[in-house]
């Protein structure tokens, strides 16, 4: 019996104990809580107080420390007055350079953009120009939506990397501008080449002709070439059967006079059965409405 109350007694302290820890983590817990907030607290003091400050060195100071902290939204507040302050002193190349970097880093590409482009006009001569040149097309790539939405900010990448490799031909970011041309080329194609899919299945053989034929045009050595090629004599062959009676002879003979540039450029493509075929029925075609009649 002695032995039971002892037991029991034993689990008791040991639960009394439990609990204790407990409430004084709780406490401890609550302490560093209010510690947080504090030192948020006096944090967002000094910076509203740097704000209100007429000292603008000290502004300057403390906007180059909130960047280095990676605090960019503390930073463009104070940088976008300092930039109207030190307008056209010693200090407002690298009060722009730094101002353009907070939105960049915020990922507001447009304004970096626009602010890069400013930059390299403003201060021609700087040791940040090449680089200022760059990020100006590279927030253009960062805009570039996926290729089947509009391509007005991956055109415009295009020419800003172009305008910078002619500028900086010898420029140490060549290769990587070359890779992301190629990449935003490759975009491009890829929707030139979905849009005039899309005509060629949707039945709209003389739209698909035009965008084919445009396709090509724009991308001289696009990987769907042969397949184009061989689509653009399908298409008239299928506009010819398709048409009345006074547009079949001459959309036969455009079907033909295209499976002979095809043989020309492909003699060993792919779709040469296919495209044979074809010629073969458009010339037979053709020389129904080339018998005389009697």
């Amino acid at each position: 019996m002695a032995k039971k109350q002892f037991n029991i007694l034993f689990i008791a302290l040991i639960l009394i104990g439990m609990a204790s820890c407990h409430s004084e983590k709780r406490v401890y817990e609550s302490e560093s809580s209010k510690d947080k907030k504090k030192r948020a607290g006096l944090t967002l003091g000094k910076f509203n107080k740097l704000v209100k400050s007429g000292d603008m060195e000290a502004k300057y100071a403390g906007a180059v420390k909130y960047f280095n902290k990676e605090e960019y939204s503390k930073a463009l507040t104070l940088f976008e007055e300092l930039m109207s302050v030190f307008k056209g002193t010693a200090r407002a190349e690298e009060v722009h350079y730094y101002y353009a970097y907070c939105s960049y880093n915020l990922q507001d590409y447009i304004v970096a953009g626009y602010h890069f482009r400013q930059y390299v006009k403003q201060f021609p001569n700087s040791v940040h120009v090449e680089e200022c040149a760059y990020m100006n097309a590279f927030c253009f790539n960062l805009n570039s939506p996926e290729y089947s939405l509009d391509q007005v900010d991956t055109k415009l990448a295009i020419k800003e990397f172009q305008r910078f490799t002619n500028q900086y031909p010898k420029s140490s970011r060549i290769p990587e501008c070359n890779k992301i041309l190629d990449k935003l080329r490759g975009k491009l194609e890829r929707k030139s080449y979905e849009n005039s899919m899309l005509y060629f299945n949707m039945s709209d053989y003389k739209a698909a002709i035009v965008a084919f034929g445009n396709h090509l045009k724009d991308f001289s050595d696009s990987k769907h070439a042969e397949e184009i090629n061989y689509l653009i004599i399908k298409s008239y062959y299928l506009l010819a059967l398709n048409s009345i009676e006074a547009k079949k002879p001459e959309r036969f003979k455009s079907a033909v006079d295209s499976y002979i540039k095809f043989v020309d450029n492909f003699p060993k493509g792919t779709y040469l059965k296919d495209a044979e075929l074809i010629y073969t029925s458009a010339l037979k075609n053709l020389e129904k409405y080339n018998k005389p009649t009697s």
